[in-house]
């Protein structure tokens, strides 16, 4: 995606009534009403929500600007923001009066008669810049907020759009409201002869949204099919490689956090203490995960500020690390030492059923052999010298995949026009039961056994085996994604 610059003013343009060659980028105008979310709609159209400027305020598009939408690396859409539409009624009686029926001039012909006076100048600006860009498109895009109701004004709007020659595409936005009139408006669109419609919320629009819009673009513009075939082709391919993407993060930072081991003396402060650094690493590995994610998919870290929990009352901020976070969310909490100071830690005791004796002797045999010692004889030798290690329990490591899993369903469906952050404690809640219930995925078990494969440890070495079960688990993780949708969804 690449910007278009704003298109000149009125003073220094042109009218023009030759629509570009075919074989030209596509060359829509997004048009419409005032605040109806044409901003929004390219803003999620492009995956870019610094384009334009969006607010819950009329007006605020004063000029055109554009952008296009790449497909195999070429231009294959430019689409032009236009200003909002303020006084149809009014410029459709000026036409009469410019142009009275008895002249029997067509619908373009009556546009260019307005776009010659000096009207077009003044009191009628706004709309004279939205009519001057639908003349150079091949196509309008008309925006339609589906929670107004049908009023005159509208269907004066229409009448001068459809004067200008191009076909028009409706396209319902604010679709998932409860104060939408989606069928007011369909029934009144068909009225007018607008058939072909789209139902596009672009706050949160449908997986399959891109793909009905430009398959509905391609019956009106069937000169343009391949060039939409094409573009719909090619955000297919990235929508996969992103949710690929997706996982890959997820699995990386949870063989991370499994794998993650730290010792410590048996000593009460000592063992606290490092309690205490192993759930901070957890959380700063998270917090990477989070921003990798929000990057990945073109958003910004503002839309995700706290990571809320799906907690009630006093307890909404609770930390990721308390027991009764995750009992909330449906995880068993053993007993023992997760449920006091340490929670979220598992003691890894290697020592149970060896005597003080024998390992006091097996820890000065394995002394003498400390330059030599492998990595586990290292580990073991710890052990016998009173340190004991610690690790993240399954719980947490189940809470971690359930939130970040929830945090993938939010951003696939999420618009880049959406202005309040992202919660997911309702998709927390729910969904397939399998992170909650059953023993936790084989690559996560192969992590626990191997503290060399966390890049928060100072031993870390990358490993065929490592990059192996990374792969494996990214696709545990969409099959457990898609059958928690599947579950929503029924």
């Amino acid at each position: 995606m690449s910007s278009i610059p704003p298109s000149p003013s009125p003073a220094d343009s042109t009218a023009v009534q030759i629509v570009p060659a075919a074989g030209s980028p596509l060359r829509l105008a997004v048009v419409g009403h005032t605040n109806t979310g044409k901003t929004s709609l390219l803003r999620t159209l492009s995956r870019n929500p610094d384009f334009g400027e969006v607010r819950d305020s009329p007006g605020t598009t004063r000029h055109v600007e554009g952008l296009r939408l790449l497909a195999a690396g070429a231009p294959a859409i430019e689409l032009f923001d236009t200003p909002g539409m303020e006084d149809g009624m009014a410029l459709l009686d000026y036409l009469d009066v410019l142009a009275p029926p008895s002249e029997r001039l067509d619908g373009p012909a009556r546009i260019q008669r307005f776009l010659d006076s000096p009207e077009s100048l003044g009191r009628f600006e706004q709309e004279a810049r939205v009519l001057r860009k639908l003349l150079k498109c091949h196509a309008g895009i008309y925006v339609v907020d589906a929670r107004d109701p049908v009023l005159a004004k509208h269907r004066d709007e229409l009448a001068i759009l459809a004067s200008c020659g191009h076909p028009l595409l409706p396209v319902l936005n604010f679709t998932h409201s409860p104060d939408q009139r989606i069928e007011e408006w369909r029934t009144a669109l068909a009225r007018l002869g607008l058939h072909a419609i789209v139902e596009f919320d672009t706050v949160a629009p449908p997986l399959e949204g891109e793909d009905q819009l430009y398959e509905k673009l391609s019956l009106l513009l069937d000169s343009h099919a391949p060039i939409l075939r094409a573009l719909k082709q090619d955000i297919a391919q990235q929508r996969s490689q992103r949710r690929q993407d997706a996982f890959v993060l997820v699995a990386e930072m949870l063989i991370d956090i499994a794998a993650l081991r730290l010792s410590a003396p048996s000593q009460a402060p000592e063992l606290e203490a490092a309690a205490t650094s192993l759930r901070e690493l957890a959380r700063r590995r998270e917090q990477r995960c989070i921003d990798a994610l929000l990057k990945r998919y073109n958003f910004r870290s503002a839309d995700f500020p706290n990571h809320p929990l799906p907690l009630q009352g006093e307890r909404w901020e609770m930390d990721l690390f308390h027991p009764q976070a995750l009992k909330d969310v449906g995880i068993h909490v053993g007993k023992g030492v997760a449920a006091g100071a340490m929670a979220g830690a598992t003691l890894d005791v290697f020592m149970a059923g060896i005597s003080l004796g024998a390992a006091t002797l097996l820890g000065a045999a394995a002394g003498g052999l400390w330059q030599g010692a492998d990595k586990l004889g290292r580990r073991l030798l710890g052990r016998l010298r009173g340190y004991q290690e610690l690790t993240v329990d399954d719980a947490v490591l189940r809470l971690l995949a359930i939130r970040e899993l929830a945090l993938v369903t939010a951003l696939e469906r999420r618009g880049h026009a959406a202005l309040g952050p992202i919660d997911i404690s309702t998709l927390m809640q729910g969904g397939d039961d399998t992170l909650r219930k059953e023993k936790l995925p084989e690559e996560l078990l192969e992590a626990r056994a191997s503290p060399q494969w966390s890049t928060l440890a100072d031993n870390y070495q990358p490993s065929t085996r490592r990059s192996t079960a990374v792969k494996r688990l990214a696709d545990t993780l969409a099959h457990l994604h898609d059958a928690s949708r599947r579950q929503r969804e029924t």
